[in-house]
């Protein structure tokens, strides 16, 4: 059948009008379940951070929550001394027709002003090269030094210090869960950290190799165990990482992950243990450029950060004495990494301010991370039992 003028006309009118109809959306919300916080100590919940979207400005976010404010890129919070409590918040996500595309929510949970104060608390860091760096680490005892505090002591064999002062660690660059669970050379805890074993890997009589928490504390730590142990690492296991083998890579963090977590708990299951997160990347794919070339874009790590964050939650969510410490909403990635002035081109003198590092924050950013593992210890403090070793 020929087409006659009405028809045509009716075709061209459907193409040209408006299209109202909007598609389903995926924006993916990953809050956490508990925000710590701690007074005096400024709390944030950045936006970009906990939403998986390409560009943050497509959306709108509405927070409801009787404490703080919400500013243009995240809601801020710097808890008073007598706001200890519970303070339930929620996140309404909205796309440009004003349609909630994504909601969720969390409480925020003010530790008291003085909670710790006079006691004696030690706490084992684990991680990567953020935890290497030692800056969030040197944080935490600044802060446990103020006044109503716990005295922290770190504990560990490695640190920036030489010789090794009271900020120690587990924290070495290109490090993974694998690697902590798995790595043997025959030596540890001394030597160039890249040729090192794993710190809690030992040999037994009989030629096998087991992950043994108490031997470590023995070696390191006078035999005492920690009351806290955190573990930062996630960024390694996870860089290479492309849709197509995402779930496989986190599958494979995950078990080795859980190693070190039975391994601590072998030794005592009062230890409270403190997942923290991979971190957002900085916003700029410029930073990747100066650090990877085209080995990585920044979109890439992001996706793959954002599914890792996702699924230690669902991993861990019913794990005993095992906590999360969700620094990744509390980092500024858009201010808070290295960055310097350059010019444009090779062709024009005029300058441009390029972040230059993709995953690792400046100063700044490091102490946001120390913000956040401090208003969680704080909480922690409130009700902990000593840990008590298991029997051999």
């Amino acid at each position: 059948m020929r087409p006659t003028m009405l028809m045509i006309r009716i075709a061209v009118a459907m193409a040209l009008a408006p299209c109202w109809a909007v598609a389903q959306e995926n924006v993916r919300l990953a809050l956490p379940k508990t925000v710590y916080a701690a007074p005096g100590i400024e709390c944030n919940l950045y936006f970009d951070n906990v939403v998986l979207v390409l560009d943050p400005g497509d959306y709108t976010f509405d927070v409801n929550c009787s404490k703080g404010v919400q500013l243009a890129e995240c809601w801020r919070y710097a808890p008073g001394a007598d706001d200890a409590g519970d303070y339930p918040l929620t996140l309404v996500v909205r796309n440009g027709e004003n349609e909630t595309v994504a909601e969720g929510a969390t409480t925020v949970r003010v530790a008291p002003a003085g909670a710790g104060s006079g006691g004696e608390v030690s706490m084992l860091l684990i991680g990567d090269s953020l935890t290497h760096a030692s800056v969030y680490s040197q944080h935490l005892l600044d802060l446990c030094a103020g006044d109503g505090n716990p005295r922290l002591t770190l504990v560990g064999s490695h640190g920036i210090d030489e010789p090794l002062g009271a900020n120690r660690h587990e924290g070495y660059g290109g490090w993974t869960a694998k690697r902590f669970a798995t790595q043997w050379t025959g030596v540890a805890r001394t030597g160039p950290y890249a040729e090192r074993g794993s710190p809690f890997l030992y040999e037994t009589p009989e030629g096998s190799r087991v992950l043994d928490f108490k031997r470590y504390c023995d070696d390191v730590n006078g035999g005492k165990l920690p009351d806290f142990v955190s573990i930062f690492l996630g960024c390694n296991d996870t860089f290479g990482a492309d849709e197509g083998n995402i779930e496989n890579v986190i599958d494979d963090m995950l078990v080795h992950m859980d190693a070190l977590v039975a391994m601590i708990h072998g030794a005592s299951p009062a230890i409270r243990i403190g997942l923290i997160q991979p971190v957002p990347p900085t916003t700029s794919q410029d930073a990747f450029g100066a650090d990877y070339g085209t080995g990585q874009t920044r979109w890439q790590y992001r996706r793959n950060q954002h599914r890792a964050v996702e699924r230690m939650a669902e991993h861990y969510a019913q794990a005993p004495n095992v906590t999360f410490i969700p620094a990744y909403v509390n980092l500024d990635c858009v201010h808070n990494f290295p960055a310097a002035s350059q010019p444009v081109n090779a062709r024009n003198d005029e300058t441009v301010i390029r972040q230059n590092n993709g995953v690792h924050p400046a100063e700044t950013g490091y102490r946001q991370i120390g913000d956040s593992i401090y208003g969680w210890m704080k909480n922690q403090v409130m009700d902990h039992a000593k840990p008590e070793e298991t029997s051999p």
